[in-house]
């Protein structure tokens, strides 16, 4: 038997396509948003501060956030959290979007902030 004909016994299969999906769906825990008190409100407003302040003298962070990533085709009002670290490229208060390279997250949805960098201020 040729190398190249023998190679194709040994090639992979998936007898059931798209379960490796569907396990991966099952195992993703949903929640629904916890909503923040008015303490956590006013330090995430402070962080977001030093980070405006930062971008203003053309430094960039980098932080690690966790937001809400809401799922409305398959859970309704639940999601899950998902923590995203990264170099933040924007903040715009007005239409309320905070951008780490190229993830756009908006400010409601997020629940915490952290970075080094902040603690420094």
């Amino acid at each position: 038997m040729r190398v190249e004909d023998r190679a194709k016994i040994f090639a992979p299969f998936a007898a059931l396509k798209g379960y490796e999906e569907a396990i991966a769906a099952k195992q993703k825990v949903v929640v629904p948003r916890i909503e923040l008190s008015e303490e956590s409100k006013e330090y995430l407003d402070l962080q977001l501060g030093k980070i405006e302040g930062l971008l203003l003298h053309g430094q960039h962070p980098i932080i690690t956030v966790v937001f809400f990533q809401r799922d409305w085709e398959r859970y309704g009002d639940g999601g899950e959290y998902i923590q995203f670290t990264g170099l933040v490229a924007k903040l715009n208060r007005t239409s309320r979007i905070l951008q780490i390279v190229d993830k756009r997250i908006h400010l409601d949805d997020i629940y915490r902030i952290e970075s080094e960098d902040l603690d420094t201020i």
